[in-house]
């Protein structure tokens, strides 16, 4: 199974160590398309050696190839919106993680009919059960 997997790049990197064993978990058995997201060196500022045209072209043609949109949304990001947002343009199976009591997800994903598959988990391992059962129904369907 293509993911992928959404996460805060400009909008804080506070969780990039979470995103980083989410990601080496969801490569054990499926191709993550964005591994990139759960790279240390990536700051803020992004990924300098492309302009904003080149990322948002790619991860916009990674999203259609994708089979599946893993975002992890605890840090608000505008990107990851959009990519939501998108997602649902296209009709893809989208998985929400998002940790508990850290904030509030915003009403305009959290208030989204399309968006069935949001999960308030508390750490790694909750997050990683999650994805395995959401992860089977979809290879079920």
């Amino acid at each position: 199974m293509k993911i992928y997997f959404a996460a805060s790049i400009r909008g804080g990197r506070q969780d990039a160590d979470l995103y980083r064993q989410l990601i080496a978990y969801l490569k054990a058995n499926h191709q993550v398309l964005t591994e990139h997201i759960g790279d240390n060196r990536i700051t803020t500022a992004g990924e300098t050696e492309l302009t904003d045209q080149e990322i948002r072209d790619r991860d916009i043609a990674w999203i259609i190839e994708s089979d599946v949109v893993i975002a992890e949304t605890t840090s608000p990001s505008l990107g990851v919106g959009y990519e939501l947002a998108y997602a649902e343009f296209l009709q893809k199976p989208v998985i929400i993680l998002h940790r508990k009591d850290v904030n509030h997800l915003s009403a305009m994903i959290a208030g989204t009919e399309y968006f069935d598959k949001i999960f308030y988990y508390v750490d790694f391992e909750e997050a990683r059960q999650i994805l395995d059962q959401q992860l089977k129904t979809l290879g079920n369907d």
